[in-house]
Parts: C-alpha cells; sequence; structure tokens
C-alpha cells in the first residue's frame, strides 16, 4: 500500500536518476566503432523471396466488398 502511495515520487525519482545518468554518459568518449569481418557482409544467394503480385480493384469491385 505505501508503493502505491508513493509511486509517482518513486517515477520522479527514477525519472531525475536516468537523467542525470544520459548527461553523464553523453559526455564520456564514444567508443571506437570495430569493423566486421568481410565474411559478414557476404550475401547468401539462396535466399527465398516471395514475390507478390496482384491487380488494382475498380471503384465497384471496392463498393462491393462493403
Amino acid at each position: 500500500m505505501k508503493l502505491r502511495k508513493n509511486l509517482e515520487a518513486v517515477f520522479i525519482v527514477a525519472a531525475v536518476v536516468t537523467n542525470f545518468a544520459s548527461y553523464a554518459v553523453a559526455s564520456a568518449q564514444a567508443p571506437e566503432v570495430v569493423r566486421a569481418a568481410p565474411a559478414a557482409a557476404v550475401i547468401d544467394a539462396n535466399v527465398p523471396v516471395v514475390m507478390v503480385k496482384a491487380h488494382r480493384l475498380s471503384a465497384a469491385e471496392k463498393a462491393a466488398l462493403n
């Protein structure tokens, strides 16, 4: 029951702590990007591709659906 009464205060404290943490992390230097291995960039030629083809409905067909 105490948590329900103090839920707003808990939320505000969490928001303030998160706000200060975001400023602390933003001031830190960004880590260097590690390049992926060239083998990871190879695209598999056997990936199944699904192509959907359909005709557009005319105004009469659209009206018939409603």
